[in-house]
């Protein structure tokens, strides 16, 4: 199970319907996207897509894969979905590593009350 948004579906619909045809010439391949030679795209492909992606959108951090991955679990843990459904998300096999995203929640929270406490300001810093 993969979620993913109304916009984004009609983009992959147009994909599969127009440029992907194209790209296969005639050829067979489980792959969802492909290359300019009609073969599934590589992990490294699909990186320096992604990267000038970023740089046309203005992007200065570094954006990788992992990046999306890391922001993905960080957002839906922070609008409060379940642990245990991230983990499946992720494709985790141990819940421990799916935890790592919670203590970035708490440094965040602390941050957040550090902040915005008009007291602790002064006595949490």
């Amino acid at each position: 199970l993969i979620p993913i948004g109304e916009y984004a579906v009609d983009v992959l619909k147009q994909y599969l319907r127009e440029a992907r045809p194209l790209l296969l010439k005639n050829k067979q391949t489980d792959f969802l996207f492909l290359n300019i030679r009609g073969t599934g795209i590589t992990r490294e492909s699909f990186w320096k897509i992604l990267k000038k992606q970023a740089e046309e959108a203005g992007i200065k951090k570094n954006i990788t894969p992992h990046t999306l991955r890391h922001s993905f679990a960080s957002h839906m843990l922070e609008r409060g979905l379940d642990l245990r459904l991230i983990q499946e998300l992720l494709g985790h096999e141990d819940i421990s590593t799916t935890e790592i995203y919670t203590h970035i929640r708490d440094v965040k929270l602390k941050e957040t009350y550090l902040d915005a406490h008009p007291r602790a300001r002064k006595q949490g810093r």
